[in-house]
């Protein structure tokens, strides 16, 4: 089968939708920081906004590049784009940059604590996965 040809397996759908919706939610969680949203906010300790607002630029940077490239890529998917394998994996590189930061020459990882490094992991899961989905669509002929 050609290219134009190849049919959207279900799962394409699925992954897709789900995909935008949790990339959705980390998109807000860079919002609401960025904004100081107080809502969002006081569920943190002084000490966790402390570390938060003291982000140097090119944190904050990268980690914007992540969560908003992470949802176009998965928008990108959805409407079956082959660009969205190259942001999935720009959006790595970013990732690493930003977790550089947070794990490495901040104190991130104490001041978020166990669950902070376990939802790291989950986050670095998903990322690798969807890039790697992806890549797959795309090698089946199914991004164009």
């Amino acid at each position: 089968m050609n290219q134009l040809s190849t049919k959207a397996p279900r799962h394409l759908w699925i992954v897709g939708v789900l995909a935008v919706l949790w990339n959705a939610i980390g998109a807000f969680d860079y919002a609401a920081t960025q904004m100081r949203l107080e809502s969002y906010m006081s569920q943190f300790t002084p000490e966790q906004l402390a570390y938060f607002y003291s982000f140097p630029a090119w944190a904050v940077a990268t980690w914007a590049t992540s969560v908003w490239g992470s949802l176009v890529a998965s928008l990108g998917l959805l409407l079956r784009k082959r660009w969205a394998v190259w942001l999935f994996g720009l959006v790595l590189v970013a990732m690493a940059i930003t977790f550089l930061y947070n794990l490495v020459l901040s104190d991130g990882l104490a001041i978020m604590g166990p669950g902070g490094m376990a939802f790291t992991a989950l986050i670095w899961i998903v990322a690798i996965a969807l890039f790697l989905y992806a890549r797959a669509m795309a090698q089946r002929g199914v991004l164009r």
